[in-house]
Order: structure tokens, then sequence, then C-alpha cells
């Protein structure tokens, strides 16, 4: 089975109508929808945004489905130049930017109890997600995914987490889950279509290219499903 965890209704919704004789089960007030899509086993859930609420659905989702995998999928911001709207990132590994205990002698983002400031994506699944999304038509990245529970839209912001990072993409979502199945021993991966450049401009880019980028996501996950 493949876990798949969105934020938000236009990441999933898609995915969750095309589920066949679908059992919808509500856990810690996230609804689970369970079935399967093109003859795969799915679980998809909409966590809402932010890493607490990434890290909720994840884990409950490990516990009561048992996923072979999860893929978090969705919008997200670019960090870099060579990153443009529409674009698809895929985790190499993903950080979380706003985790800081640099006062306690900490490097920014190093994460207590797993002692790293980056957990990589499993690669033969984030390759399978590549060769989906390249099917599609979109052009796709492979490097960091930063995540914090802040929507960027500052130029200060963006150049400062791609500076301390080397992410070329940032969100929500993706620390979270990625550190919860690392600590459950899961393999995950983290897509992202990019539906803004995470500067001033956000503000009118977001509401304008979010649908259109979410759909590509979608769109990327149901090639990813027919293999």
């Amino acid at each position: 089975m493949t876990g798949i965890i969105g934020a938000m209704d236009v990441e999933v919704e898609e995915l969750k109508k095309a589920v066949s004789s679908p059992v919808k089960t509500v856990l810690g007030g996230i609804e689970f929808v369970s079935g399967k899509i093109n003859g795969s086993a799915v679980c998809i859930a909409r966590c809402n945004p932010g890493k607490v609420n990434a890290a909720l659905c994840t884990q409950l989702m490990i516990d009561k489905y048992s996923p072979d995998c999860v893929i978090n999928l969705g919008i997200g911001c670019s960090l870099s130049d060579s990153v443009k709207i529409k674009d698809v990132v895929i985790a190499t590994d993903v950080c979380q930017y706003d985790i800081d205990t640099t006062g306690c002698g900490d490097p920014l983002g190093f994460i207590s109890g797993l002692g790293v400031i980056k957990i990589s994506a499993d690669s033969a699944l984030s390759d399978a997600l590549e060769r989906a999304a390249l099917k599609t038509g979109v052009r796709v990245h492979r490097n960091t995914i930063a995540s914090g529970d802040t929507f960027i839209s500052s130029k200060e912001v963006k150049e400062s987490v791609a500076r301390n990072f080397g992410a070329v993409c940032g969100e929500m979502e993706g620390g979270a889950v990625g550190q919860v199945c690392f600590a459950n021993g899961v393999p995950f991966a983290v897509l992202r279509s990019v539906s803004d450049g995470g500067d001033e401009a956000s503000a009118i880019d977001y509401p304008t290219f979010k649908t259109i980028a979410a759909a590509a996501s979608t769109k990327a996950i149901f090639e990813f499903l027919k293999a």
C-alpha cells in the first residue's frame, strides 16, 4: 500500500475521487480514504498545513494502515532562480529550517534525537516519482526541500533558507513527514509543484497558480500509480 499525504483539498481531492470502493475512516480528526487506484492499494489523507498536522497524520497512517511507503505531495515555493513556477521538485532530502537550538550549541536545523539536519528520501521511490513526473511533461529538479511553519513570502527569508540549507523548494510539511517515516523505518518521498517564488510577489502568484501547481503534482502521482 502507498500512503499519500497532502495538506489541502486542492492537493488530494482528485486522488480521493479516483479511489475505487473507498473506505473512509476518521482518526484524530483526519479523514483517511483507502482503496485502490489503477489496481494499486492506496491510503490518502489531507493533513492540513503545518508540521505538527503533518506529523500527526503520518503517524496515524503508519499505525493504522502500515503503508509500504509514504509520498507527501502538493505545492511549494521556489528558493532558487533555476526553479520556476510550475516546475516539479522531488526531494533528495528534507530539513526543517525553523528548528533553532543554536543557543545550545547545535547547528541550525539540528533534529534532536535523530542527530541530523537533513533526512534522506528513499532514492528508489524518488526515482520512480521522477520518471512519472517526466512523463507528464514537466521540468523536474532533485534537491533539498525545506519545511517550516511559515508561508515563505519574503526575499530575506527565502535567501536565508536557501543559503543555510542548500534548499531549492520551501513548504510546510515534508520535513515532518520525513522525520516520522524515518523514525518508523518507512520509505518516503516528497514531491512539490512550484506555485510561487517565495518572495513578496507570492501573495499574487500563490492564489493564481496553486490550482495549476496542485494539478501537476496530482498528475504525477496518477502516472506513478499506473506503474
